[in-house]
């Protein structure tokens, strides 16, 4: 659905977007992540053919971006950066429903995003498309997009919300300075550590019995290296000693940001 190579975009001294290769395939629910300012939102307005690339290649369904663009827009729906006006309408028209939605950011996330669904896409990109919204906007907005993919529609998403992310998406592309750092199944991504995380108010004497295996210990709970929690549980219900809570250990899709991006731009020391 969506693919680039190489894609690099200058804007003067400034380098945006880093020779990105990007991988959308059909059916997916992706999430593209990264700190402010690492270059989402110009990469999402490359692949719109709003902003020319300085070089790398750019195809969207199949076909060549921006040479092509006009075939490709109308099976694309697309919200960049808050709503857009409404192309068969005057502009007076536009600002007067912009007007009736009122100050609320949420509801013109509604309406921006209600355009991008009008003509049922095969494809959607959308940028940040929850900002403004209270938690059961949010919740509404993801429940909708899961709904529409599983309808057909390939879902793209970028945003800096990673609970939203989580929630939502099956694959994950993270971005930092530009550069495309990580890109996969976000299963793959949490898939466990080889650790299992155990809560016990014995947590003691379960560290003395595992002595060798245990990689951590805080207070009630403990990080044992082990690939098998029933196993474990098993060995420690035998001993003896009581298990609050088990199970193995998985990163957290913060974590796996962290791990992989360097220091946000709008951060200054």
């Amino acid at each position: 659905m969506i693919r680039t190579e190489a894609v690099t975009k200058r804007f003067g001294a400034v380098l945006a977007v880093d020779g990105i290769d990007l991988d959308v395939r059909e059916g997916d629910r992706y999430g593209l992540l990264g700190p402010n300012g690492s270059g989402k939102t110009t990469l999402v307005r490359l692949l719109l053919g709003l902003v020319f690339a300085t070089s790398g290649r750019i195809e969207v369904l199949g076909r060549p971006v921006p040479r092509r663009v006009k075939d490709v827009l109308p099976e694309v729906g697309a919200l960049v950066e808050g709503p857009a006006g409404y192309p068969h309408l005057s502009g007076r028209t536009n600002l007067r429903l912009f007007d009736t939605a009122g100050p609320s950011l949420g509801m013109r996330q509604r309406l921006g995003l209600a355009a991008a669904l009008l003509r049922t896409p095969k494809l959607l990109i959308l940028d940040e498309p929850t900002n403004g919204l209270d938690p059961r906007g949010m919740r509404e907005i993801r429940d909708l997009l899961a709904e529409l993919n599983a309808a057909g529609t390939t879902v793209f998403l970028s945003s800096h919300l990673l609970f939203e992310v989580e929630q939502l998406c099956t694959r994950v592309g993270i971005v930092d300075r530009g550069k495309l750092v990580l890109q996969d199944e976000l299963a793959t991504l949490q898939a466990p550590t080889g650790r299992v995380l155990v809560s016990s108010p014995d947590a003691g004497r379960a560290a003395a019995l595992l002595d060798g295996r245990v990689e951590r210990h805080d207070g009630d709970r403990l990080t044992v290296r082990h690939t098998d929690s029933a196993e474990l549980n098993e060995l420690l219900v035998r001993e003896g000693l009581r298990v609050a809570e088990i199970g193995p250990e998985r990163r957290s899709l913060e974590q796996v940001v962290l791990d992989v991006t360097t220091t946000s731009s709008d951060r200054h020391d």
